[in-house]
């Protein structure tokens, strides 16, 4: 069709600028497979929060709560959290091989939110809730805490520069499945609160953590896949599945506390060589 005042040609013209329109299309709204993965993510860290609903507190409202029901669902919403943690790391090591888009890392931060901030936190308000000796009010603070820390760290990591290969604070998916395991080892009620105050603590802490790249992320996927196991064993009653559960909450724990240790020691250690190498410089230095 022909425009009779300017001879111009509308059908090519509306081509040519649909055809503009779509090689100027920002590649802010394109998403890479690393951005899929963080997606993969973020509906883990929901899902979570759906299984712990209807598998364990609508259940404990209604007062047809079933410890089996129960059980699954708890071993459900933490094994999404896994999941979660497993698309985590991979999202990293495929964003690093291939490419990500710039939205890549706030989509990473709001995905860790849900996952390991709002997950995580969930639980332990419901753990307040049907737990024998667990008092509700306290519990909520304490998943105010674990929530208010997520956001905290991640936070600061959008902000603060760290030196490459670390981390400034227990990383969010680590703090989030410690904070699950120290429920699922059902401690009394002091020290269950305590140690999950502890963890966020050390989520906004400066104690530095190796990122788990290499043999790191090799062990941490095994660990995330065993652990996996564990849970399932566990849901389905296994033989020896509470105990396994057990052994595997504790060394989750354990983890937890030992790495801080080491990495304080590293730097003392770091800090006496320092002024050591000082002391000798202005030694050398005096006539």
């Amino acid at each position: 069709m022909i425009d009779p005042d300017t001879q111009a040609g509308w059908v090519a013209e509306a081509e040519e600028e649909s055809a503009d329109d779509t090689e100027e299309m920002p590649l802010s709204l394109r998403l890479s497979i690393a951005d899929t993965l963080t997606l993969g993510n973020a509906t883990c860290g929901f899902m979570a929060v759906y299984f712990t609903t209807t598998g364990i507190l609508i259940p404990h409202l209604t007062g047809s709560n079933e410890s089996g029901m129960a059980r699954n669902s708890a071993a459900t919403a933490v094994i999404l959290m896994l999941l979660a943690a497993i698309f985590d790391l991979c999202d990293g090591l495929v964003a690093r091989k291939l490419r990500s888009s710039p939205m890549g890392a706030e989509l990473d931060n709001l995905s860790d939110l849900i996952s390991f901030g709002l997950a995580p936190a969930y639980f332990v308000l419901v753990y307040g809730m049907v737990a024998d000796d667990a008092q509700q009010k306290v519990s909520a603070v304490a998943a105010i805490v674990v929530l208010l820390a997520v956001v905290l760290r991640l936070a600061r990591f959008s902000c603060v520069t760290m030196k490459d290969g670390m981390f400034q604070g227990m990383p969010s998916p680590f703090g989030a499945l410690t904070v699950v395991s120290i429920v699922l080892l059902e401690l009394p009620f002091i020290p269950t609160l305590l140690a999950i105050i502890g963890t966020a603590w050390l989520m906004v802490s400066r104690v530095e953590y190796p990122k788990p790249r290499g043999v790191l992320a090799v062990a941490m996927l095994g660990w995330i896949v065993s652990a996996m196991g564990m849970l399932a064993a566990w849901a389905f009653d296994a033989p020896g599945g509470q105990v396994l559960l057990q052994t595997g909450c504790a060394l989750q724990i354990v983890m937890a506390a030992t790495i801080p240790l080491f990495a304080t020691a590293r730097r003392v250690n770091t800090f006496r060589g320092n002024r050591r190498e000082n002391r000798e410089s202005r030694a050398a230095q005096l006539p």
